[in-house]
Parts: structure tokens; sequence; C-alpha cells
């Protein structure tokens, strides 16, 4: 009787009100952060332990699990936790990795620079195709291979 309990409330969504809705785009996907500060949990829950604080209003998350109104996200140096959605906004951004990048003019390496970006600065994604998005940093747009950033999925399109 149990198990058929537990099995009806798999086939319904768990509970979850935005999976019942119909309405969210599948995981994993990339959101902002809404606040300059968040906490990371060790479950989808406030009685969870704190782990981690988020401290950049803005930083690019995966997320890539979700319970009721808690989501379980990663950041870009590897961090994990849950927080509640509305912690977070659907604005895009991307982290530029590894080393001091440039953005160019056209997505083509060959095309002439428009500014360089230190790693670890976060810049709004406005558009990706193919091997390359067009971001902007501190009012400047370019042009930065995909491979370059972190905040898009590997074959995402971005218009």
């Amino acid at each position: 009787m149990l198990l058929a309990a537990i099995l009806v409330m798999l086939t319904m969504g768990g509970g979850s009100r935005a999976a019942d809705s119909g309405k969210d785009p599948p995981l994993p996907r990339f959101v902002s952060l809404r606040f300059d500060q968040v906490n990371l949990r060790a479950g989808p829950g406030d009685q969870y332990p704190i782990e981690w604080v988020l401290t950049k209003k803005g930083l690019p998350v995966e997320i890539i699990g979700k319970f009721d109104v808690w989501w379980k996200i990663r950041d870009w140096q590897g961090s994990v936790g849950w927080v509640r959605e509305r912690m977070v906004t659907a604005s895009r951004t991307v982290v530029i990795t590894g080393q001091t990048r440039v953005l160019h003019a056209d997505p083509d390496a060959d095309a002439p620079a428009v500014a360089k970006a230190e790693a670890g600065v976060i810049a709004r994604l406005l558009s990706c195709r193919a091997a390359w998005c067009r971001v902007q940093a501190q009012g400047v747009k370019g042009w930065i291979e995909r491979g370059e950033i972190w905040g898009v999925l590997p074959d995402e399109a971005v218009e």
C-alpha cells in the first residue's frame, strides 16, 4: 500500500509547484544570482546548514536539480548547494575563465580586438552561435569563444 502511494506521488510530480505547472525549461540550465549574498545550503530547506555563501550579484550558476521551491545549483568553481528559487533570476551572464581573454569585433579569431577581459570577470550574455558568444562587459560588446567562458551549455543556442 505504501509503495502504491509513493508511485502515485511520483507520477503526479511529487508536489512540486513548478513541476506541476509544466512551464519549467529542462535541466541543466543557467541563471544568475539576484542578490549580492546568497546562501548555499546542504539540502532543500531552511533547516539545512549553510555550506557556502556566494557574494556576487549577477554570478552565473547552473541549475542541476529541483525540489519544490528549492533549486540545486553549481557555480563556476564547482561549489554546489541548494537555494530558494527567488534567489536567482533568468538574466544570463557568463564568467571569463582561464586567463585574460580577447573580445573580438566579429565571431572570428582573426577579427580585430575590441577589449580584453580578465579571468573572473562577469559579462552579460547576449547571444551564441556555433563556437562563439557575444557578451557585454563594462559597457563593451564583443565576441568570445564559447570555450573561454562558463555559463552556457556546449551546444546551446542563445538569441
